[in-house]
């Protein structure tokens, strides 16, 4: 069996998939329009336009460019690296439920960003260092815990529970512990929004997102052939230990970065991936998907937050969770019903 045997797939769902590709694109662009025109200092479509190519007044201007492009830019980016991180984690458990959030890799960076913060520092690289080593921290104890019976999918999303339970109260003495003012910064980061998100973001993130597309597609066709079963991957040539831990590594490090930048924002990453498989009708895990479903979730509710009750700005880690919860909930009830 090939690779090619494996992802080919009908004209008629070509063709499907070429549709739902255009309508991505063209809801990302009207959110991203509307996050641009929309605000306390509202703007007409055609100036943002204009802004965009350089033309328009200079108040204009900044605020289309300076001000809100690098929110909008960023938001899609971190959706995009978000839904990546929890498409490489559930194809590596074979589990739709097995995502960073859920797993305890999320907490376990939030963990590592918290204990820089209470250290009294808030620069990007101190910041994306101490979010990485947390999340690998955290991936290295779950794996570790389960190698012993096997990293299957059901065993791994139990002790992830677990781990984010207990992360979840060290993170909270962490912060009872701390000064009043800086427990109260960390706790506001904590609810993972991007309205403190600034552009000395951007080349981190946008780096971040290159390399881990690139490393994601290289990763592809093994994990294409993992999805098959660890058994028949193997005899066709892939090394599951060293796929898992390069996959591994490779999300961890697109969750830790965001977390960094914005602080943890819940249900991305468990929901783009599905709802992309659903909506491409895609057998193997459609990673390129993924990333702009998780685009758009993320724009999406990056605006909601901002525009819902105006002039009053919610994190958007609040509008992801709802959306999550309700997503969530509708798959485990389609689960019930087809065990029925």
């Amino acid at each position: 069996m090939s690779i090619g045997s494996v992802i080919a797939a009908p004209a008629a769902t070509r063709r499907r998939r070429r549709i739902v590709w255009i309508v991505s694109a063209l809801l990302l662009a009207a959110l991203a329009v509307a996050g641009l025109s929309l605000g306390e200092a509202p703007i007409a479509v055609p100036d943002v336009i204009s802004a965009l190519f350089g033309g328009g007044d200079r108040g204009t201007r900044l605020i289309v460019l300076g001000w809100r492009l690098p929110r909008v830019a960023l938001g899609a980016a971190i959706g995009a690296m978000l839904a990546l991180s929890g498409a490489l984690f559930q194809v590596l458990t074979r589990n739709p439920l097995g995502s960073p959030d859920i797993l305890g890799f999320s907490t376990g960076a939030y963990t590592g960003a918290l204990l820089v913060i209470i250290g009294g520092s808030v620069s990007t690289a101190a910041l994306t260092a101490g979010a990485i080593g947390g999340g690998v921290a955290s991936a290295a104890v779950v794996f570790a815990l389960v190698a012993w019976r096997g990293a299957s999918g059901t065993r791994l999303i139990i002790v992830g529970i677990a781990l984010t339970a207990m992360l979840g109260a060290v993170n909270t003495m962490i912060e009872l512990a701390a000064d009043d003012i800086v427990a109260h910064t960390a706790a506001i980061w904590g609810a993972g929004s991007l309205n403190g998100i600034d552009g000395r973001w951007m080349p981190v993130i946008l780096a971040t997102l290159l390399l881990g597309g690139i490393a994601t597609a290289g990763l592809r066709p093994g994990l294409t052939l993992y999805e098959l079963g660890e058994d028949r991957a193997m005899s066709l040539g892939v090394r599951p230990m060293r796929l898992r831990i390069s996959a591994m590594l490779v999300g961890v490090v697109l969750l830790a970065v965001t977390i960094a930048a914005a602080g943890p924002i819940a249900f991305v990453a468990l929901a783009a991936p599905q709802i992309a498989r659903r909506l491409w009708r895609s057998g193997p895990m459609p990673f390129a998907a993924s990333a702009m479903t998780g685009a758009v979730l993320l724009v999406f509710s990056d605006l909601v937050a901002a525009r819902l009750f105006a002039p009053t700005m919610l994190p958007t880690g609040l509008v992801t969770i709802g959306i999550g919860g309700l997503y969530l909930a509708w798959m485990l009830s389609g689960a019930n019903r087809r065990r029925r």
